[in-house]
């Protein structure tokens, strides 16, 4: 039975690259001479330190605009709240989602049977799988699916015939 999965997945090299390239920036760039503006990044968490709210910011940008060139959607960004460190310090944890989380697998799974089509969605962990009869109507699910959720970049692999 023709099905493929559902998954929301950021390429962690993709993102240590652009990690590394604002950082690189950062240091060069002359607005943040002398201050201590710099992203640190643990696994899927990213902390941004800078001098003022204003410079948390800039480096912010800054790191928006390097994932976006190396082909990271930045939907998958969750910004926490900002904390002031030492003096007048600030610091950002920013959280990169990976995987789909129960809810929004549950939307997914209630989208397809609203539309009647001719295919099944199961949540299974962070992926939805979903089968049908037909590729055709796998490739509807598909195209119904990135109409329908903007919370998250979507990919769609293991794609079986």
């Amino acid at each position: 039975m023709p099905s493929f999965d559902v998954v929301s997945e950021v390429n962690k090299v993709e993102l240590a690259n652009s990690l590394d390239q604002s950082n690189k920036e950062i240091s060069t760039r002359f607005d943040f001479k002398g201050s201590d503006a710099r992203i640190e990044g643990k696994d899927l968490e990213l902390t941004i330190y800078a001098d003022d709210d204003f410079k948390l910011s800039q480096v912010k940008e800054v790191l928006i605009g390097k994932m976006t060139k190396r082909g990271i959607d930045t939907r998958v960004l969750e910004e926490g709240k900002k904390e002031k460190v030492s003096g007048n310090k600030m610091k950002e944890i920013i959280t990169v989602k990976n995987g789909i989380p129960q809810d929004l697998g549950k939307k997914m799974i209630k989208l397809i049977k609203d539309s009647k089509m001719k295919v099944q969605a199961s949540i299974q962990g962070e992926t939805v799988r979903v089968t049908g009869g037909k590729r055709d109507d796998l490739q509807e699910a598909m195209q119904l699916l990135k109409q329908g959720i903007t919370e998250v970049p979507l990919q769609f692999n293991n794609f079986r015939d």
